[in-house]
């Protein structure tokens, strides 16, 4: 029997987790996952269970969650990686195809930093007239500065986020200027972005966490960093310096 082509265009929705803690995610993200025919969820290699994963299996049932597996830490062979995204791609082309609908489950938010980036404009490729939709979810930072105190921002402070995946002198050019830096993925430069901090006078005041809200959860001084290496997903926020009392900067 010949295969009913779908006429309806295919809709592939990225939804933001949050950093791990089930209980924020958002109530449309719980309901664009379970709405959704088919979830995908980003697997390593290894095979072990991701933190997306995880926080999805709160919500929706194991038998429409679809393991996938990307290359999300492999920063050295960028012919690699590109051939892990293009048959993820093909992965969920299949899925969209199929069903019409699908989720992408991405810890954090889809437009921050997240491989759905990615994924989507390999599936655009593949699919004509494809639908893609964000569902905006927690960062990491923003769990982090609600669980240590941390206050982001003030006034007209900026507010400047660095990827430490990109090298520690683009942390510390950033840690030169004003405002608030957060840093992201520094587990493994732990020792040099202490370095950073302590060149540039932003240690006292700032913090670090890991595996926020999840039982493994650490948050410490960044005066406490560790030479390393810390889990990879660790996440700082250095506060801008504030000097100026109540309102000072408004």
């Amino acid at each position: 029997m010949q295969q009913q082509r779908r006429t309806d265009a295919c809709r592939l929705i990225g939804v933001g987790v949050g950093p791990g803690d089930p209980e924020l995610v958002t109530v449309k993200g719980v309901n664009a996952l379970r709405d959704a025919e088919a979830v995908v969820v980003p697997v390593m290699e290894d095979g072990g269970t991701g933190r997306a994963e995880a926080t999805v299996l709160h919500y929706v049932d194991p038998a429409k969650v679809v393991r996938v597996v990307f290359a999300l830490n492999e920063r050295s062979d960028r012919a690699r990686r590109e051939a892990a995204w293009d048959a993820a791609g093909d992965r969920v082309a299949e899925l969209l195809r199929a069903h019409g609908t699908v989720g992408f489950a991405t810890i954090g938010d889809p437009n921050v930093y997240s491989t759905f980036t990615y994924l989507a404009q390999t599936a655009g490729a593949l699919i004509p007239d494809l639908v893609v939709e964000t569902v905006p979810g927690i960062t990491a930072m923003q769990d982090l500065a609600a669980r240590s105190g941390a206050v982001l921002t003030e006034g007209t402070e900026p507010l400047t986020l660095v990827p430490v995946t990109a090298g520690s002198a683009v942390l510390k050019e950033a840690l030169e200027g004003p405002g608030t830096v957060v840093a992201y993925k520094f587990g493994r430069l732990a020792g040099e972005v202490a370095a950073a901090l302590q060149a540039t006078g932003r240690t006292d005041g700032a913090v670090w966490g890991s595996a926020l809200g999840l039982p493994e959860e650490s948050i410490r001084p960044a005066a406490e960093l560790e030479s390393g290496p810390l889990p990879y997903l660790s996440t700082l926020i250095a506060p801008a310096r504030r000097d100026s009392g109540r309102g000072g900067k408004l």
